[in-house]
């Protein structure tokens, strides 16, 4: 495990912009709701004959993923390209690179193909925070998803996703059900609804899938579902994640599909308009039937066309923020 304490001594520049994106936790209302709105401005594009702009030409994304993704590495290096970017996609997920000296001798090799930005997935939690602080200044690190920690893409084009369908936040009531234990997207979730003031944020989950003092996250813990899901607005089911299992926490899946998969009898808890999402990919028949994921009030697509547009802000941001960055570096060694 990497140490990832205080990420925002790195995560901004000096004029308060972002450089790296590892984390929503600690990042003010306005730089998130500035990522909404510039990812907002990109969302339509994709409808266009001719889906690029040239903010990152003649820039190199590395997508360095150390654990296996589809949806997310697909998603940025889609938005890498849009941006006009070269890119290279590296999934090492089978390699023995993994910390440490290793890792800094792969970051230094990539660094003399003189990359740019650097996506990284891994599945210890801190990574992201740790490559950050050992690439050159002029390299920017977006996290694309670390052990249990954070994700903070997946919870941005979520945030999108609710924005565009609900406006404001401030009314709403939000579940999140399944695997908390496991889950680095529930955690930037928490983060970035409490940032962006939602009136009620609830998980549910079986005991052996809550982690321990999760309330101190601001939350409001249930185990069972009818009484969580009353009166919600949207309703953030999870994947479970078996691979990061390392005991038998459930009595199998069929009763955890009883209890807490979502169903049109369960969705019947919630709010009449209330919407479901999944981060993806999804486990039919264990998360959630079919009926709700391809139902009316599923917003399940429209979060993966909001990924594209939010890692395209994510990157245009940070790339601009690493650039103001280097100017304010220049400006002050040439006033010594």
């Amino acid at each position: 495990m990497f140490e990832h304490n205080d990420p925002n001594r790195i995560q901004l520049n000096s004029n308060g912009q972002l450089r790296h994106f590892l984390t929503t936790e600690g990042l003010s209302r306005e730089l998130l709701t500035e990522i909404l709105d510039t990812a907002d401005s990109f969302v339509d594009m994709g409808a266009k004959q001719i889906k690029k702009m040239p903010l990152l030409r003649g820039r190199t994304v590395v997508n360095l993923f150390f654990e296996a993704s589809t949806r997310t590495l697909s998603t940025f290096e889609l938005a890498a390209k849009r941006l006009s970017a070269d890119v290279l996609n590296l999934n090492i997920s089978t390699s023995s690179t993994s910390k440490g000296e290793t890792l800094k001798d792969t970051l230094m090799t990539l660094e003399a193909m003189h990359s740019d930005m650097f996506v990284v997935r891994h599945a210890d939690s801190g990574a992201a925070h740790f490559i950050a602080s050992q690439v050159t200044p002029h390299v920017a690190v977006i996290n694309a998803g670390d052990g249990r920690h954070a994700h903070p893409t997946q919870a941005m084009l979520d945030m999108l996703t609710i924005r565009r369908h609900k406006g404001s936040f401030e009314p709403l009531k939000f579940a999140i059900v399944g695997d908390i234990l496991h889950s680095r997207v529930a955690r930037s979730q928490i983060h970035a609804l409490r940032t962006l003031g939602a009136c009620e944020i609830r998980v549910i989950a079986p005991k052996t899938l809550l982690p321990r003092h999760i309330e101190a996250m601001g939350v409001k813990v249930f185990t069972d579902m009818r009484q969580g899901l009353k009166d919600v607005d949207v309703i953030m089911m999870l994947r479970l994640q078996k691979e990061r299992m390392t005991s038998a926490l459930l009595p199998s899946e069929s009763e955890f599909y009883k209890l807490y998969g979502m169903t049109t009898e369960k969705l019947a808890y919630a709010r009449p308009d209330a919407v479901v999402m999944h981060p993806g990919p999804i486990n039919r028949g264990v998360e959630i039937e079919s009926a709700i994921a391809d139902g009316p009030r599923s917003l399940i697509l429209d979060q993966v066309t909001n990924g594209i547009a939010v890692r395209m802000a994510v990157m245009s941001m940070a790339m601009s923020g690493q650039m103001v960055e280097k100017q304010l570096q220049q400006s002050a060694s040439a006033a010594h």
